[in-house]
């Protein structure tokens, strides 16, 4: 099912191919443990290299880790320059391309009805993680009144032959489950493990409800993903993927799940929560599992980028002075979002900020800076708040704010947003805020200009 002309990203097993043949993909030795040892060597590898576990625990099939753990990478699974990997995110989000249903797929070449978990090699990521835990797998729900389907990555526990404790965070497929057990029955749902990058990607769009991440899939790839019926429920499911749980989530249960890392680099804590039943396992020949470690770069970028194409996309529609968005590292690519703008008019900076903390509930803090300033370079950043931020004039605070749960500093997820105007503020003197520049600094040809030390470099003087 994959096309040439396509782009390298819309195909796993061609992705795979491709990271071997540019030297970012290690094979481990067969055999590790799943226990600690795989995210181990994953994690020592993240954002290097992409890594193949041969028989871990001793299961038969494969383990990939570390597919998109750089910018760059995600880019080039899209064919596009890094420069422009946010602005094609946000023209999918806004222009979704209808998927198209096969009834043969490679995803549904073994089917097994007598399901047990155990046979898959899940792993066990961190220290005080409960046990093993799906972190791949994408979560397709359906619309139990409309029909239509949400696209999401949860966190999935392990907890018995044909059950998986889920942490649903209140977005769209919490909304679709409320609708089904608010009438008594349970929500269908399947699993999708080992898809390509750009479906992977497509999950974690920041998209209005009832928008279907897949069809996200479709405009990244520039054709329709092709999908197809899962065998006992009505859930779509990508063709391609390598393995696909069926299953419900269950109505009126809560189970005891967690603790997990998570991506703010805590453990989110055990609670009584949502359990899915899993019905069928489907899988292709020899199929290939996708595990990502915790709190590693793979967790944090996969959530990271789509969500930067769909909030600019979503600035830009009520600010035009809105040039580029990032999440920087060091708020867990979720909490802290830095603004670039260019020329706002007076006062728009902190209507922007207000909408901006209200794009999505992760976001913490917003930095609004001027297209001066380079908003992928936290060093930057920090330099405008450090020179063009006043507190008792440019901060905007809200209290009692609906944030993330995972946050550890929260009241289980009620807390405090904050928005710092680090643009240059209005003043008289123009040349006040006049950055300093050696002219002709960048032009300079430094392999012609300077030449290594001499050995006694007093004879140059």
């Amino acid at each position: 099912m994959t096309n040439n002309a396509l782009p390298v990203g819309a195909d796993l097993r061609g992705w795979l191919d491709h990271l071997q043949a540019t030297g970012r993909l290690s094979a481990a030795r067969p055999g590790v443990d799943l226990r600690f040892e795989l995210s181990g060597i994953a994690s020592r590898l993240d954002g290097d290299r992409a890594v193949v576990f041969g028989k871990p625990g001793g299961k038969d099939i494969t383990v990939v880790s570390g597919l998109l753990s750089r910018r760059e990478w995600m880019a080039e699974a899209l064919g596009v320059a890094e420069t422009e990997l946010i602005d094609r995110f946000q023209q999918a989000c806004q222009d979704p391309v209808p998927w198209t249903e096969v009834e043969h797929a490679p995803c549904q070449e073994e089917v097994i009805r007598e399901v047990d978990l155990g046979s898959l090699p899940v792993p066990t990521h961190n220290e005080h993680d409960h046990g093993p835990y799906i972190t791949a797998g994408l979560l397709i729900a359906r619309n139990p009144t409309t029909g239509s389907q949400n696209v999401s990555i949860h966190r999935l526990q392990v907890s018995g032959p044909d059950r998986l404790g889920a942490l649903l965070l209140p977005r769209h497929t919490a909304a679709f489950f409320g609708q089904a057990e608010a009438s008594g029955t349970d929500l269908e749902v399947a699993i999708a493990i080992g898809v390509d990058p750009l479906t992977l990607m497509s999950s974690q769009a920041a998209v209005p409800i009832d928008h279907d991440e897949l069809e996200i899939a479709g405009a990244l790839r520039g054709s329709p993903l092709p999908v197809t019926k899962a065998v006992t429920n009505e859930v779509r499911v990508p063709a391609d993927a390598e393995i696909v749980l069926e299953g419900r989530l269950l109505a009126d249960v809560r189970e005891p799940e967690g603790p997990f890392g998570e991506f703010p680099q805590y453990y989110g804590p055990r609670a009584d929560r949502h359990v899915v039943c899993i019905d069928a396992i489907t899988h292709r020949r020899d199929p290939i599992y996708h595990t990502i470690v915790g709190g590693g770069l793979e967790h944090l970028l996969l959530g990271c980028i789509p969500r930067e194409g769909s909030f600019l996309a979503h600035l830009r529609q009520n600010f035009q002075c809105v040039q580029a968005v990032h999440l920087p590292r060091g708020g867990v690519c979720r909490y802290h979002l830095y603004v670039q703008v260019r020329d706002p008019e007076p006062g728009e900076v902190k209507n922007l900020i207000l909408a901006a903390l209200g794009a999505h509930y992760d976001i913490k803090h917003v930095t609004v800076v001027d297209s001066d300033v380079d908003v992928f370079d936290p060093d930057e950043v920090e330099w405008a708040v450090a020179t063009r931020f006043q507190a008792d004039r440019d901060l905007v605070l809200v209290g009692g704010a609906q944030g993330s749960r995972l946050d550890p500093s929260t009241a289980d997820g009620v807390g405090a947003k904050m928005g710092l105007d680090a643009t240059i503020p209005p003043v008289d003197d123009e040349g006040r805020f006049t950055r300093i520049r050696v002219p002709g600094a960048e032009e300079i040809d430094l392999e012609r200009a300077v030449a290594p030390a001499p050995t006694n470099w007093r004879s140059e003087r």
